[in-house]
């Protein structure tokens, strides 16, 4: 199978990538769909991948200024994970980063997302904050 990464802010798309953002990131703690989204969505660049109409994995980019870049949102539905689908979404985004002239890309990693972002050549520069009081997150960067 040969997936397709595109981008988009219309807001049909973005309410299914909220939808799936949610699933995965939110709603197995009882956490709030508003908890996935914020003020920058439109001036943000969405990354998705569609299977028969249906978002099944998604991520962020948003410009931080300074020439810094930050991943945010990464979600891959459940029966999809493995798949590489995270690989083609943080690629795309690295390389929507680059067009934007950005130097670095940071992200705050969940510990079970640490060996992913690793094997994509990102690196721990700190451990952040624990959300929720239950999962940890890591500060990790990528110089481009």
């Amino acid at each position: 199978m040969i997936y397709i990464v595109k981008t988009n802010n219309t807001p049909a798309i973005l309410e299914q990538i909220i939808d799936l953002r949610y699933d995965i990131l939110r709603k197995p703690w009882n956490q709030t769909r508003l908890s996935v989204t914020d003020e920058f969505e439109e001036t943000t660049i969405n990354a998705y991948i569609e299977k028969d109409g249906e978002i099944v994995a998604c991520g962020r980019l948003q410009n931080n200024g300074n020439g810094i870049g930050q991943i945010r949102y990464m979600a891959v539905n459940n029966a999809f994970q493995g798949k590489g689908l995270g690989k083609l979404i943080v690629t795309k985004l690295e390389d929507e980063a680059k067009h934007l002239k950005l130097k670095t890309i940071e992200l705050q990693a969940r510990e079970n997302a640490l060996e992913f972002y690793k094997s994509q050549g990102y690196t721990i520069k700190e451990t952040s904050f624990k959300l929720w009081d239950i999962i940890q997150h890591y500060l990790m960067s990528k110089q481009l």
